[in-house]
């Protein structure tokens, strides 16, 4: 499931699981509880996302250290 969109829900909702899953259902994450091919595509693309943005930090000190 996507891990970043349960975190990103569970701070809106708080500890109420129907929401959260009914939501990601909603969206087409997941369908009952398995993920959908949908959700898997947005996790991957998260974390690619998180990774290019954590090197082109990594980059930027390094030239900023030369």
């Amino acid at each position: 499931m996507p891990e970043f969109l349960e975190k990103k829900l569970k701070k809106e909702y708080g500890d109420n699981p129907h929401a959260i899953y009914g939501t990601m259902n909603k969206l087409g994450y997941m369908h009952g509880s398995k993920e959908t091919t949908k959700g898997r595509k947005a996790e991957k693309k998260h974390e690619s996302a998180k990774h290019k943005a954590l090197r082109l930090k990594v980059k930027e000190k390094k030239e900023d250290k030369e």
